[in-house]
């Protein structure tokens, strides 16, 4: 590492001819420092300067051109070098200069003389004698390179005229090795003087580095430019080897490896750890170093501080190589076998320190030949985790690599069939040729049919579950001869995969039943239970029949079925009204191992679950707490906008934070979600019903009903008769009475109302009956929300009562019978609180001053008329007709006759050609 050969310049003792100095491409801004120097020497006073660089950065190609330029400017040039090979002659260096100053003819002592130690004063005045006659003949410039490999009695030599050619023209110019100590017991600046002036060769800058490589700036001379830290050396031994396409990154040169090797024998134990860092990369820590390096840890200690000194590796706490180009050149110079060998050790010292799969298998993917079988599932896991998060090219290297181990059938079929996924992404037709070749390689029925179910679990959607549905299928028809116990399973997986990728309706259900009869396996039946279950759902026919199969399906401990997105979303649908089912739902749920899904969180489907039933029993606090903490979790996975479980957390929590009056978050969250990405049957038909409920909430009244109308077509399309999926009607009828289209709100309500009755659940019907009381005029009105109120104190639906109590305290207030409105809203305003709900609580609150205020007499009468009673009166006192008032109250008729009624019967008149008379007599008398 001492020796920079440039071959324009001498490397040895000689004066330098006046030529034009050659340039120097980024070095401008450090030859000006050292010419700076040129007139205190050429004024007769000495001066020094330390030219310090990593190696490569050019010093002695600097010091030459600074030389060349001395000349030019009448300095005697007189340069040494310091040599590895030649530290241990005594005055090496010193002869040189020596040589290069003695003037032809002159007569002195033979050269051995300078050498001592027999008379060593009288050699080290010999030495200045002769520096001090050349100064008589003019200025002198003296350059030592490399001094920090100069031999001992030449840097005594050195250290002895510095301090007595200080009123002499002498500018002396020294190179040395970043970190490189000196030889033996002369200091640096003992040579150079107290203050020389210090310059520090950097890397170069991207212009410098471009036209070394003799390319255009841009980016990939910046490339080039970051891989070798700006090393002229570096950027020399790349440029041959920037071929059309190459990465500057990957790149390296063998021979430099092989310097650096040689270079580092000069320190103990430096070139394993060398060895070691280039190997482990971005993993290297002082442990693992040294483990791999197979040195104690006190001499890996002083090797690696060696390193850091010498600018080789970071100076932090974990000391990894500095440029990316020595690592590739150290990698390069180590035999293949060598290389294969020590990166399998670094992949199993990673795994004991626990270290990220995709760490360790990056250099299973090194370790090329190599048998390591318990790097399978490493190699599987980071795959998995490459491909879910964009980078499927990667994914595949890393299963390509698997597939050289010794599988077993079941695992080279699992193997084959991730590789198909990953594959997929890039080469849909490399990726059908795997899932032949797994098809080809199945030896055991039970092992092919779960890994194809797992595979349907694995993946969210899309493109992805088509892959999926189709690998099933193949494994299907080669497992048929089994039985139906033996291919039951996956048929059940892969109709439900089926049935929720679908943008269209689902497949026909009655395909299956033909295979029912010879069930016997339980966890066949189970599955065939919870078909049935989802059969009912679609149909809507009958709560009773789908919670029974539900709960038939929950029967075992197998929950695969229930981790399906599509079976998931629709049984938390169903079950959440009924606490003890969704308590052995998330029993269910809550497994040991890693969902199937990388992008669903462990433990995420029962705290979706828990969450659910919550909302649905009106506690939105805590549901609230439950999604938010949840999606944290997803958004962590990269999975909130493209994992179908994802998307429904966030349509649930929008729809929460909506009941809750948080419309800002709301907005703030769904602004994240993709809506022309989300196309499949939870996420674009859920989506659309949160924006939807929350356009209306927050005034935007008419887009938010073409939200709810368009997520009913989507419902319709699939075949969804399930009323409570997503009540979209009672919320779009609420929207068509506020833009005044009492005819379709009617339409709507009472569509609900029919799906309600059918289906048979409490909180539909609740709902839907309390939809068909705002439609309706007067007593049906009031029989509607009546029953409404009955059927859902039979339920968990504590919102969905609150808001029918509201309705009806608000009915009877309109119809003057304040005092069973003041009791119904106060229970309203005391139930949605209790939910947190902020804006219901906040209507009910308003309606019930409104209906104190209405009790409370009117104070310019003195019959004791309210004063909704006294304004309708004046009104029909006035000759307005009933029509005409509810037209201006905003009431209807039914109401103002019962508060004319009250009125007559307080004013004891027995009709309207009274009131006139009575009403200026009540005036009066107040």
């Amino acid at each position: 590492m001492d020796t920079e050969v440039n071959p324009e310049h001498p490397v040895s003792g000689a004066s330098v001819p006046k030529r034009p100095a050659p340039r120097l491409p980024g070095r401008e801004p450090e030859l000006s420092r050292l010419t700076s120097l040129f007139p205190l020497a050429l004024g007769g006073k000495a001066a020094s300067a330390v030219l310090v660089g990593e190696f490569g950065m050019g010093k002695s190609a600097t010091l030459h051109t600074a030389a060349a330029l001395a000349a030019d400017a009448g300095f005697t040039v007189a340069i040494a070098t310091g040599s590895r090979l030649e530290s241990h002659l005594p005055g090496g260096v010193a002869r040189q200069l020596a040589d290069a100053l003695d003037e032809p003819g002159t007569p002195r002592p033979p050269v051995s003389d300078l050498c001592g130690p027999a008379g060593e004063s009288e050699a080290l005045d010999l030495f200045f004698r002769i520096v001090r006659e050349a100064t008589e003949r003019g200025p002198l410039f003296l350059g030592i390179d490399n001094v920090h490999l100069a031999d001992a009695w030449s840097m005594r030599c050195l250290a002895y005229i510095r301090h007595r050619v200080l009123d002499l023209p002498v500018l002396i110019i020294l190179t040395t090795l970043t970190g490189h100590p000196p030889h033996r017991d002369v200091a640096l600046l003992e040579m150079a003087g107290c203050t020389p002036a210090t310059i520090t060769l950097n890397g170069l800058g991207d212009a410098a580095a471009a036209e070394i490589l003799g390319l255009a700036p841009g980016e990939l001379a910046t490339a080039c430019r970051e891989a070798t830290g700006g090393n002229p050396y570096l950027l020399n031994a790349l440029r041959p080897r920037l071929l059309p396409g190459a990465d500057p990154q990957e790149l390296g040169s063998s021979l430099i490896g092989q310097v650096l090797h040689t270079r580092m024998h000069e320190f103990p134990h430096a070139p394993a750890i060398l060895h070691a860092a280039a190997i482990l990369g971005e993993d290297a820590g002082f442990d693992l170093l040294a483990q791999l390096a197979g040195v104690d840890e006190l001499d890996a200690l002083q090797a690696i501080d060696t390193m850091v000194r010498l600018h080789l590796l970071h100076n932090s706490g974990r000391p990894t190589l500095t440029l990316p180009f020595v690592r590739n050149s150290v990698l390069k110079d180590m035999p293949r076998t060598t290389r294969a060998v020590n990166h399998a050790r670094a992949a199993k010292l990673l795994s004991e320190t626990g270290a990220p799969a995709e760490r360790v298998a990056a250099h299973l993917l090194e370790a090329t030949s190599i048998r390591i079988p318990w790097g399978v599932d490493v190699l599987r896991l980071s795959a998995r985790n490459a491909v879910f998060s964009g980078r499927p090219e990667l994914g595949a290297r890393f299963l390509r690599r698997a597939l050289e181990e010794r599988l077993t059938s079941g695992r080279r079929v699992a193997v084959l069939l991730q590789l198909a996924h990953a594959e997929f992404q890039v080469d849909p037709p490399a990726a059908a040729q795997r899932v032949r070749e797994a098809v080809d390689t199945i030896g055991n029925r039970d092992t092919a049919a779960f890994i194809a179910s797992a595979m349907l679990l694995s993946l969210c959607g899309g493109q992805d579950a088509r892959l999926a549905i189709s690998a099933a299928g193949q494994i299907a028809a080669r497992l048929d001869a089994g039985g139906p116990d033996a291919v039951w399973p996956l048929l059940c997986m892969t109709y439900l995969a089926e049935a929720g990728s679908r943008l269209g309706p689902p497949p026909e259900f009655r395909d299956f039943e033909e295979q029912w009869a010879p069930l016997t396996d339980p966890a066949a039946q189970r599955s065939r239970s919870a078909l049935l279950a989802l059969d009912a759902v679609r149909n809507g026919d009958s709560a009773q029949d789908a919670v029974a199969h539900f709960a038939d399906a929950m029967t075992g401990d197998d929950g695969e079925l229930f981790e399906q997105h599509y079976f998931f979303t629709l049984a938390t649908s169903v079950l959440a009204d009924e606490p003890a089912h969704v308590d052995r739902l998330c029993r269910v749920l809550d497994v040991e191992r890693e969902p199937w899904d990388v992008h669903v969180p462990h433990g995420a489907l029962p705290t979706l679950a828990r969450g659910i039933a919550l909302q649905a029993s009106g506690d939105l606090q805590r549901a609230s707490v439950h999604f938010e903490s949840l999606l944290r979790r997803f958004d962590e996975r990269g999975g909130t906008t493209t994992c179908p479980v994802g998307v429904l957390c966030a349509a649930k929590l929008v729809e929460c934070w909506v009941d809750l009056g948080r419309f800002e978050a709301a907005t703030s969250l769904l602004d994240r979600m993709d809506f022309v990405a989300s196309q499949g049957l939870f996420t674009h038909t859920y989506l659309l019903y949160a924006r939807g409920r929350l356009r209306v909430a927050t005034g935007y009244t008419r887009f938010g009903f073409e939200d709810l109308l368009s997520c009913g077509r989507r419902l319709a399309h699939h075949g969804m008769r399930f009323p409570g999926f997503v009540p979209w009607r009672a919320h779009a009828a609420r929207a068509a009475l506020a833009l005044g289209q009492a005819d379709d709100a009617a339409r709507l309500a009472e569509e609900d109302l029919i799906a309600s009755t059918r289906w048979g659940a409490a909180r539909p019907l609740g709902t839907a009956l309390t939809t068909l009381g705002l439609v309706r005029e007067d007593d049906e009105a009031e029989r509607a929300l009546n029953k409404a109120i009955t059927t859902l104190r039979s339920s968990p639906a504590r919102l969905q009562l609150a808001t029918a109590l509201t309705e009806l305290g608000t009915l009877h207030a309109r119809h003057g019978q304040s005092e069973k409105a003041i009791e119904t809203l106060r229970q309203a305003v005391e139930l949605s609180e209790h939910c947190g709900a902020r804006p219901l609580a906040r209507r009910a609150a308003e309606e019930l001053r409104s209906a104190r205020r209405a009790l409370t007499p009117a104070k310019d009468n003195e019959h004791g008329l309210t004063r909704q009673e006294n304004r309708i009166a004046v009104m029909a006192a006035q000759g307005l007709t009933n029509r005409e008032i509810a037209t201006a109250l905003h009431l209807t008729r039914r109401t103002v006759e019962l508060h004319l009624s009250g009125a007559y019967r307080k004013l004891g008149i027995p009709g309207r050609a009274e009131l006139g008379g009575a009403l200026a007599k009540s005036q009066r008398g107040g």
